[in-house]
């Protein structure tokens, strides 16, 4: 059974979302200010986190930041405005969906599957998984990034970008086909996704010299990791 930590301070909504968790056989946890979850992160043993921005303490994104400074746990951010879109997905908070009030408990459980699918089954295959190209280096035992030797601050998601990009040379990938493989089929955002974490990527990646590769637009398509021979 996969455990899920439940991160809110509204008592009724995390009696809602436990009660499904629990049809669905999930092991239930609680946190009900930031503190109180980024102890528990650190202490216990969960395979997810349901995270909402306002709580007391701490808030959602700021714990989301400091998490992802230890741990690539998955994190679904719950917040009260649609319009913090960008905020939860375009900033360096790392989580990997979002969801807002009010919701269908019945979509925050499918939200739920659909991540533990896509990294679950992968984690074993992610153990000393190393790409080199050049001056790059990709690790996805250790979600780590060089260029020169020198280490990069990357988001899971851009890491995972990066790497299926540059496993896969001069290759175009649309941007549907980049939601799909690092978003997973079920991910409920849309390709916009895409540009803004490819735009923090670059400019991260450009901070750096790389004059044999680079992340190139193809207009109207998608992008590709382009090789200068």
């Amino acid at each position: 059974m996969y455990n899920v930590l439940i991160a809110d301070d509204n008592r009724q909504i995390v009696s809602i979302l436990s009660e499904y968790c629990k049809k669905n056989n999930f092991n239930v946890f609680f946190a009900h200010d930031g503190e109180e979850t980024l102890n528990k992160i650190k202490n216990e043993k969960f395979d997810i986190v349901l995270l909402d921005i306002m709580m007391p303490k701490k808030n959602g994104l700021d714990v989301c930041k400091e998490v992802r400074t230890f741990s690539n746990i998955p994190i679904i951010i719950i917040t009260a405005r649609g319009e913090d879109f960008e905020r939860i997905m375009g900033l360096e908070t790392g989580a990997d969906d979002y969801i807002v009030k009010p919701f269908s408990p019945g979509e925050v459980i499918a939200r739920i599957h659909a991540i533990l699918r896509r990294v679950i089954p992968n984690e074993n295959l992610n153990q000393e998984k190393v790409f080199s190209y050049d001056n790059l280096t990709i690790n996805l035992s250790d979600f780590t990034v060089k260029i020169n030797d020198e280490e990069i601050s990357l988001t899971k998601k851009e890491i995972e970008l990066l790497w299926l990009l540059s496993t896969n040379q001069n290759k175009v990938f649309t941007r549907e086909t980049l939601l799909d493989s690092i978003w997973g089929y079920d991910y409920f955002g849309d390709s916009r996704t895409v540009d803004s974490h490819i735009k923090r990527l670059r400019a991260k990646l450009d901070n750096y010299k790389h004059e044999a590769w680079n992340i190139k637009t193809i207009w109207g398509v998608g992008y590709k990791f382009d090789i200068h021979e």
